[in-house]
């Protein structure tokens, strides 16, 4: 049922896997560079030097190659030995027992070092045993004692020092679900049922999801195809223990020779180990709750380029007041020191930014360009916010929404929102009085003069002037809407599986493409125009480029639904939240994983970057605001308040106060500012991830803002810092 491990497999039942030297094939062990020394046998354990540098000699994969040339000389088999001999190399008397040097005898001698209980495999045939390494539920013991032996891990890790015993608990759940597949895997039905039902009610209360499922497989037939249990078997889960309560662990396991704990320990866990201080209970609480444990801390070493990218030049035109003002005086610059102190935070290169030309990006068009004239015109006159300014906020309410509305959008100048909805159908209204108005048919076109000032005017249909446009396409609900940069396109993604591309000059739709073979929950168009991504059920993240059929990139990790997108300011980097419980940031350039985020209890929904592209703030149906610090890949602070799940969050422009909405029918403000300047990210955090998380989330609630009753499903703040919200009313 289970694939060999990549480590090549099992030996022997009964083999110690600590005594391998090499750290980078340690696969419970840490690879962590300062601990990759050799992890020295317990005082419980046999094993003697020299069985250790025998065990280190023979690899692991010329074990399973003996282990299956036993197998065929055992039924007989002699000329498929010698064929399978002399293809893998091997020397004739490799396999006589007889020589006391053979590579029989050292593999077997490394197989049986440090072994506890007496093996299965009588005296005489000492050998690997096939069976062992090919199988995935090889070390079926005796279904009573498994709650014999889970019992007695529980007393022991209750029994020990405050300390470690926060640390060791956490191996409770991943071996409580472990015993359990493998006595519902060999048929012990109603033992499996008796170890549930006795064991269940100790597990965190994050884990209630996953054991409702769990409680569902009863049967072996239960288990084929079923994708939560294939991940939980296939991907190691992680748990991050220091040294002393690892040898407190090991020790027991091997004085008990409780194998059955032992083994699946070794081949279903990743045990993080780190030099230092156990963690308390808060501090482990914080991190866990994903479906595969923690992250490993090599999985957020790599350096992320968080920093912005520099902006392009572009001249100011003085506008109408400037200009009156210099025919008066003759002096002019009334508005342009405020100006140009503002276009100067980004003339500067950042030592923490990537590169201008690191992944290629779209040439600036006339129109973009003054499309940042205005957004500078317009930033001049932004409201500076803070604790003592907090923002206005607009709610637009989408009433007799019977269609559903589940997802909306605005464009990043505030002029169009965009709803989606259960219908299928895609709604774009104009916010300002400004009606939308489709580009003439193509004969209509042919008769305008196309070198007159205003023929960006004259191309419009007034005839199809109106407040709203409905886009139909799609043939399931509409779950993800993204608008272009330069308003020009809008994204939307679906139930069936297709992204669409639509135009925004003839509301027509443009292109359908085709990847995802399941639901997409979510779309989002980069900063920078051109690429999108976009995530779904199939736990598939995907980079797409406009004029691409193909997507570009697939980031595949998540073990469960990827439920929102999100692009990096710098465009270099995407960050996916999932169902899985993790957040995951992907570098667009190579589709590498950099940073793996876990703490959340629930699955995510929300995701926003901080304006100035160092932090993260996450949401979830846990009802909490997690902020992370993308540079040292560690969560920095916790924001409780919300009662529901959190469905959008948003930085104001200049980052100093987070907007949070909820399906609790309320926004909530928050001071971002001092969430993140008491942050102490010293290099001795960063290396063991021990974080004290302060609880002042009631001193950085700046205000809470309920509505009627409309959950709140998207915000967004203007380019003068006005907070506009949106959601559907249910009466």
């Amino acid at each position: 049922f289970r694939a060999v491990p990549d480590d090549g497999g099992l030996v022997d039942a009964d083999e110690d896997k600590d005594i391998k030297t090499e750290a980078s094939n340690d696969s419970w062990g840490n690879n962590n560079a300062n601990d990759g020394r050799l992890l020295s046998p317990s005082p419980g354990s046999s094993a003697s030097a020299g069985s250790n540098k025998s065990a280190a000699g023979a690899s692991e994969e010329q074990q399973t190659l003996l282990a299956v040339l036993q197998f065929l000389r055992k039924n007989k088999l002699t000329e498929s030995v010698e064929i399978l001999r002399r293809e893998a190399g091997l020397p004739e008397d490799s396999l006589e027992p007889k020589g006391a040097d053979s590579l029989l005898s050292r593999v077997t001698a490394s197989s049986t070092a440090g072994a506890q209980a007496p093996t299965k495999v009588a005296a005489g045939e000492d050998q690997p045993d096939v069976n062992v390494v090919l199988s995935a539920y090889s070390q079926q013991g005796d279904p009573a004692l498994y709650e014999v032996y889970y019992s007695g891990l529980k007393r022991f890790i209750e029994s020990v020092l405050d300390c470690h015993r926060a640390e060791l608990s956490q191996v409770f759940y991943p071996l409580f679900v472990h015993m359990y597949l493998e006595l519902v895997y060999n048929n012990h039905e109603s033992e499996a049922k008796a170890f549930f039902e006795k064991f269940s009610g100790d597990q965190e209360c994050y884990y209630e999801d996953d054991l409702r499922v769990l409680s569902s497989l009863t049967k072996k037939e239960h288990m084929r195809g079923n994708e939560t249990l294939l991940d939980f078997r296939t991907s190691k889960f992680v748990l991050r223990i220091s040294r002393d309560s690892y040898q407190l662990l090991k020790r027991h396991l091997q004085e008990r020779q409780n194998n059955q704990i032992w083994n699946i320990i070794q081949e279903h866990l990743y045990i993080d180990i780190f030099d230092g201080m156990p963690r308390s209970k808060s501090q482990i609480d914080a991190m866990s709750g994903s479906l595969a444990g923690e992250a490993k801390r090599e999985a957020n070493k790599a350096k992320v380029y968080y920093g912005l990218l520099k902006e392009p030049e572009i001249e100011l035109p003085l506008d109408d007041e400037d200009e009156e003002a210099e025919n008066e005086e003759g002096k002019p610059k009334k508005k342009k020191p405020k100006k140009d102190s503002l276009g100067s935070k980004s003339k500067k290169q950042d030592p923490n930014a990537p590169s201008q030309n690191r992944i290629p990006l779209p040439e600036l068009k006339d129109s973009d360009k003054l499309d940042k004239i205005m957004y500078m015109k317009e930033a001049t006159k932004r409201i500076r916010l803070g604790p003592d300014n907090l923002p206005s906020i607009c709610f637009y309410s989408f009433l007799n929404a019977y269609q559903g509305l589940t997802a909306v959008d605005f464009t990043d100048d505030s002029s169009l929102i965009a709803g989606g909805f259960a219908d299928s159908t895609v709604r774009v209204w104009s916010v300002t009085p400004k009606k939308l108005r489709k580009v003439k048919s193509a004969a209509d076109l042919n008769l305008i003069d196309k070198e007159s000032d205003d023929v960006l005017e004259r191309i419009m249909d007034e005839k199809t002037a109106s407040e709203s446009k409905i886009l139909c396409g799609h043939s399931g609900p509409v779950y993800g809407i993204s608008f272009s940069p330069d308003r020009n396109y809008l994204l939307s993604s679906s139930e069936d599986g297709t992204v669409r591309l639509w135009s925004l000059q003839t509301f027509t739709c443009l292109v359908g493409y085709k990847g995802h073979n399941y639901p997409v929950w979510d779309t989002q168009f980069s900063p920078h125009g051109y690429y999108f991504v976009s995530g779904g059920h199939d736990r598939v993240a995907r980079l797409w480029a406009t004029d691409h059929y193909q997507p570009l990139r697939m980031f595949s990790g998540h073990l469960a639904d990827v439920t929102c997108t999100r692009f990096h300011p710098n465009s270099n980097y995407v960050a996916t939240g999932s169902s899985d419980r993790t957040i995951r940031l992907w570098d667009v350039l190579n589709g590498n994983c950099v940073r793996i985020f876990t703490g959340h209890k629930g699955p995510i929904h929300a995701l926003a970057f901080s304006p100035n592209g160092k932090f993260l703030a996450s949401g979830a149906t846990d009802g909490r605001v997690l902020l992370w610090d993308i540079g040292h890949g560690l969560m920095v602070g916790e924001l409780k308040g919300h009662t529901d799940t959190i469905y959008s969050l948003r930085f104001s422009r200049d980052g100093e106060i987070l907007a949070s909405g909820s399906m609790d029918n309320t926004v909530r403000l928050w001071d971002a500012t001092k969430a993140f300047d008491d942050l102490e990210t010293d290099d001795f955090t960063a290396a063991t991830g021990h974080i004290h998380l302060q609880d002042n989330s009631q001193e950085l609630l700046l205000g809470t803002y309920m509505t009627k009753s409309t959950p709140v499903i998207h915000l967004h703040f203007t380019r003068r810092n006005l907070l506009l919200a949106a959601g559907a009313y249910n009466p």
